[in-house]
């Protein structure tokens, strides 16, 4: 018999690789290299466990060998093949295998103690398993509920095979709904409360299977209502907090079964991402509650639009942009959409190449979850020093010839600046300082805000109408031959 210390060991190292990982995952230069390192501690976590039930003689290795290698190979595709749009649906997708993964372990915890009759005697170590094992069950389903429906929130809704394609060549979605009355918050709370009570039940009662499926089935309802009349301008701070629960039901489990790894890791995920969510929030002036409880932007209503805009063509912007020493390129989610980044990549190198100085600001929550903009960048090779945060650039506005906004509409909208209205005190870009701002957008629409964006009828401002991708390589040709 190995002696447990190897164990805790062998944890401990992995336990480190996953600091470091997230240490290196605070800056787009050293990210991949945490990527790694979090893969690897993840990895040996995995082999020690493996090595661990080897020594007690566990049973099982069909099933273990099976399930590893099925994961490996599902998690392989899916990470290879998924576009850069689709990152965030896939975080929240696996935000929720996290989730759910820490639920069926505590649910496979207590009925298997029922089944053998290994329930405790009553005193401290029954509250202790029990509690641990209904708080890892109740977070775990939210997590896994509430993620499937913010992928598909995210995703546009219920994909319908077989269906006719729109004109844009994209099969048909079933749009999810944002729905949110009210009364919707006592429900939440409810729910909440009801399960947290069923915990104590289980306590009194600790042989009654129905009220662990009562747990079940009211945290697996708590986790849909819980996202559900949140809109996509909020979807970021989701994206994190969901990600911070993952974490915490994570720790919850590493307690119910006894691992240090993932009362360790579930920990740190539980603590970053709640950092993390908190950033987010902050970065648009709005409280944890207020995201939780209050529904924007896709729920509430939208401006009317009352004025109009005369469009530009590539052509004249061009001729705008010949001779312009300092270009800010603003991204945001439609660039994303559009898979523009190649060509956005290539108008910065065609205006570098002219003697011009161009960088890329970077709202904290543009895209649909944090850091979008900087993955996609990456993608298109676009350096890391050129992208620089929100409140390390706005001062360089008023000095910057072309302001080139590629699908940013929420985060550029001066709006946030009067007090009033959904964006009220949200930060954001001072693109309307730039000498001349440039605006590729399919139309005038409204942001998930529903407010209209005075920037668009500035007199300065050039609107580009249409398609992020078709409209940059339509500029970038147009360069070209000047």
């Amino acid at each position: 018999m190995v002696d447990a210390a190897v164990w805790d060991i062998g944890y401990l190292m992995a336990a480190a690789l996953f600091i470091l990982g997230i240490k290196r995952l605070s800056s787009p230069r050293t990210a991949p290299q945490g990527n790694r390192m979090g893969a690897m501690g993840m990895f040996l976590a995995v082999l020690v466990t493996l090595a661990r039930m080897q020594s007690e003689g566990v049973i099982g290795w069909e099933l273990i060998v099976g399930g590893l290698a099925i994961g490996a190979i599902i998690g392989a595709l899916m990470a290879t093949r998924v576009e850069m749009t689709g990152m965030p649906e896939l975080v929240a997708l696996f935000n929720g295998f996290g989730g759910g993964a820490s639920a069926l372990v505590a649910l496979s915890e207590v009925l298997g103690r029922l089944q053998q009759g290994n329930v405790p005697d009553a005193g401290i170590e029954l509250y202790a398993i029990w509690i641990a094992i209904g708080l890892s069950g109740i977070v775990g389903w939210v997590t896994l509920t509430g993620s499937l429906v913010a992928m598909m929130k995210l995703k546009g809704g219920f994909y319908v095979p077989f269906s006719k394609k729109d004109e844009r060549g994209r099969s048909k979605w079933i749009s999810f709904p944002t729905w949110g009355p009210k009364w919707l918050n006592t429900v939440k709370i409810l729910l909440l409360t009801t399960s947290l009570a069923l915990i104590w039940m289980t306590i009194d009662d600790p042989t009654n299977r129905d009220y662990i499926w009562m747990i079940v089935g009211f945290s697996s309802l708590l986790g849909i209502l819980f996202v559900m009349p949140i809109g996509g301008a909020d979807m970021p701070v989701v994206v994190s907090l969901l990600n911070s629960l993952s974490g915490i039901a994570a720790a919850f489990t590493g307690f119910v079964i006894g691992n240090n790894v993932l009362i360790i890791a579930g920990s740190m995920v539980g603590a970053a991402g709640l950092i993390l969510t908190f950033i987010m929030c902050k970065a648009m002036n709005r409280t944890l509650p207020d995201v939780l409880f209050k529904a924007f932007g896709g729920s509430g209503e939208k401006d009317q639009l009352t004025r109009s805009k005369v469009g530009s063509d590539p052509e004249e912007v061009a001729m705008v942009l010949d001779g312009a020493q300092k270009v800010i390129v603003v991204p945001g989610y439609g660039m994303a959409v559009s898979q523009s980044q190649h060509a956005v990549k290539e108008f910065a190198d065609l205006m570098e190449a002219e003697g011009c100085d161009v960088s890329y600001a970077i709202h904290p929550v543009a895209g649909r979850m944090p850091g979008h903009m900087n993955v996609l960048l990456a993608e298109a090779s676009v350096p890391y020093e050129k992208l620089i945060e929100m409140d390390d650039i706005n001062s360089e506005f008023p000095d910057c010839d072309v302001a080139l906004v590629i699908g940013a509409n929420d985060t550029t909208n001066p709006a946030a600046r009067t007090g009033e209205g959904p964006l009220a005190g949200m930060p954001i870009l001072d693109v309307d300082k730039a000498r001349v701002v440039v605006i590729i957008k399919r139309s005038l629409s409204v942001g998930y805000a529903g407010v209209d964006n005075d920037v668009f009828y500035m007199d300065k401002t050039m609107m580009l109408f249409g398609d992020g991708k078709k409209m940059m390589n339509e500029l970038n040709s147009a360069l070209k031959e000047l």
